[in-house]
């Protein structure tokens, strides 16, 4: 991969989108993740206004200082770079306790976590809403087409999505060209939903590394029984996704009348 061409074409890309929709600039939400921290610092080189916003709902420790440390550099490197806090943990537990008591199954807890991503997307539309910034998405490719990993509504409700053709391995590269903090470069990817400790490959059941492989292998025509051992697992795990997921990656149906009946 190219880097700095991909960087200055995602950067051009930013900003003349943003020119031709009449906006000032970018409204990013900054979780302490690879993927976050590389979109808004693309956000912040296209010399727009760009907002990071700070969302913990319970959040971990690590989450918050890796994500603090990222803002501050930021906005150091860059004097259109603002950010703000907005504290969900309250709004979130006021509406869990709204809600019928459920015993914490895992479906339960998966639905709890969407609801975190969902909230979050409230937030970032009300600060891009009076601020006049456009959300930008921060889902890579093996997320946004591979696996459908996110929450629709939540972190998959966005104006635009600059890294979303970059595989997560790319979204690396990028990272370091642009220098991303340390800390963020090596912490184990994790949506932060459901605690630190439990990380993007512990909800998958495969690495990114390995997520990708398995979708070069689709792209080459392969097939399950393709593969043994460990390699038709992760094949398996990620067709497994894809398929469950596809409503997620595909335009909402709409159910056409026939003409005959409208007339």
């Amino acid at each position: 991969m190219q880097t700095q061409k991909v960087t200055d074409h995602i950067v051009n890309w930013l900003k003349d989108y943003a020119t031709r929709a009449g906006v000032k600039g970018y409204v990013v939400g900054v979780s302490g993740g690879i993927d976050s921290a590389v979109t808004s610092t693309l956000c912040a080189m296209t010399g727009l206004e760009v907002l990071c916003v700070e969302m913990p709902i319970h959040q971990h420790k690590d989450h918050v200082t890796r994500a603090q440390e990222h803002i501050k550099q930021l906005s150091k490197r860059f004097e259109n770079v603002k950010d703000v806090r907005s504290d969900l943990t309250p709004i979130f537990d006021t509406f869990v306790e709204s809600m019928p008591t459920e015993e914490m199954t895992p479906q339960v807890a998966l639905t709890l976590g969407n609801t975190r991503a969902r909230l979050r997307m409230t937030t970032l539309y009300y600060h891009g809403g009076i601020n006049g910034l456009l959300v930008a998405g921060t889902g890579n490719k093996v997320e946004d087409f591979g696996v459908g990993f996110y929450t629709k509504y939540g972190d998959g409700g966005v104006d635009v999505s600059p890294v979303a053709d970059l595989l997560k391995s790319q979204v690396y590269k990028i990272g370091e060209h642009v220098s991303v903090p340390e800390s963020i470069m090596k912490a184990a990817p994790s949506d932060g939903l459901y605690g630190n400790e439990i990380t993007d490959e512990d909800q998958i059941g495969a690495s990114y590394d390995e997520l990708e492989w398995a979708m070069e292998q689709v792209s080459k025509g392969k097939k399950v029984d393709d593969f043994v051992g460990r390699e038709k697992k992760v094949f398996k795990i990620f067709i497994d996704f894809n398929t469950r997921n596809q409503h997620k990656m595909q335009p909402i149906p709409v159910c056409e009348i026939p003409y005959k009946y409208l007339t």
